[in-house]
């Protein structure tokens, strides 16, 4: 896109004002809903997403920059909620994956944290496998911190979800350990977030129909098309 044809700040700004009007509009018919299938929170919800896009890819033109997260469109393939409208407590399912493509990497990584504990009197062996030294690294840092740092334990990431599900009651200790993930009800997701290299892939088809052909044009091998968004 030209310099011409960018959205000036200005209108990136009154599209993040739309988007917090929408906000609001959405959670007061949220809370007035008359039943499960009231159309004025239908209406709010489609308002809502078209808030959400809109500013997403302003954003996108302007600054480069993508939002964390993602408004599903009406044909999203969840169920419609059918848990509390006032949940007493709540289930965060997170899952990433991940490929081990420097095992070196990792196993270096895994001695390091061997080595402290072996200065602190703790005796491990388990750094000489990709198994063992997977063991280490997810015992020694938080998930969250993996993630962030994933490259230099030699992953590199794959798709991830997480899912907030809602519940009537706390569930008793012990209680979901066995099965963690079992009773996982998607009629009961508040929200869920995605990221998927699956995005990428749709945004370039989407750029590809629209433009089409391109006659002359060569994009060295080490040049790459930045994705309109990373999350959609």
């Amino acid at each position: 896109m030209s310099d011409a044809a960018q959205p000036t700040a200005a209108e990136v700004r009154a599209a993040a004002e739309a988007v917090k009007t929408a906000l609001d509009r959405h959670l007061a018919a949220v809370e007035r809903r008359t039943g499960e299938d009231d159309p004025a929170v239908y209406e709010a919800f489609n308002e809502l997403a078209a808030a959400a896009e809109e500013y997403d890819e302003l954003l996108y033109d302007r600054y480069d920059e993508v939002t964390p997260f993602e408004i599903p469109g009406t044909d999203d393939t969840l169920p419609p909620y059918t848990g509390p409208e006032e949940p007493n407590a709540l289930s965060v399912l997170i899952r990433r994956d991940y490929s081990v493509v420097e095992p070196q990497r990792l196993l270096a990584q895994a001695q390091r944290i061997e080595a402290v504990e072996d200065d602190a009197g703790v005796e491990t062996t388990a750094s000489g496998t990709v198994h063992g030294a997977l063991g280490l690294l997810f015992g020694e840092f938080e998930p969250d911190e993996i993630a962030s740092r994933h490259k230099e334990f030699g992953l590199e990431e794959g798709d991830s979800t997480l899912w907030v599900t809602a519940a009537d009651e706390p569930a008793e200790a012990g209680e979901w350990l066995d099965a963690p993930f079992e009773q996982a009800d998607a009629q009961r997701i508040v929200c869920r977030f995605d990221v998927s290299a699956v995005f990428d892939d749709e945004t370039d088809d989407d750029l590809d129909d629209d433009l089409g052909p391109v006659a002359g044009v060569v994009l060295d091998d080490d040049e790459d098309l930045e994705p309109l968004d990373a999350d959609r």
